[in-house]
């Protein structure tokens, strides 16, 4: 598990952040190419999810170390990927602040990060 915390600084630009850019860890310490997503905070935490579910290509690299490297908001970091699937309430939370900080989208694509299927995939990014 993390043994650091996100500065407020850190917090606060990532959870800005439009965009994420999200690289795990290869089995041999090498990161993959990273892959752009939508990132939301919920009290001190930073949670992504995968579009796809557990099935999507992405998610499936996090589960192979458990780490990787982020870039958003000018911030760089090595993390950790916690599975945050399993608490219904927080789920609840991403939901409602995924739909409101990417409203602009649309319903229908909000949607995808918004499914039972993405939920299951909910990830939380863990400084390192």
């Amino acid at each position: 598990m993390a043994t650091t915390t996100w500065t407020k600084d850190e917090l606060t630009r990532i959870a800005e952040a439009d965009e994420l850019e999200l690289a795990s860890r290869r089995g041999d310490g090498t990161l993959r190419d990273a892959t752009t997503m939508w990132v939301v905070r919920d009290g001190e935490g930073l949670y992504v999810r995968s579009i796809h579910g557990r099935s999507g290509v992405w998610f499936r690299g996090t589960q192979v170390r458990h780490q990787g490297h982020i870039d958003a908001g000018g911030v760089s970091k090595d993390v950790s990927f916690g599975d945050a699937s399993s608490d219904p309430g927080l789920n609840k939370r991403l939901d409602a602040a995924y739909r409101e900080k990417y409203r602009r989208f649309g319903a229908d694509i909000v949607g995808t990060v918004v499914s039972k299927d993405a939920r299951t995939s909910t990830i939380k990014l863990e400084p390192r």
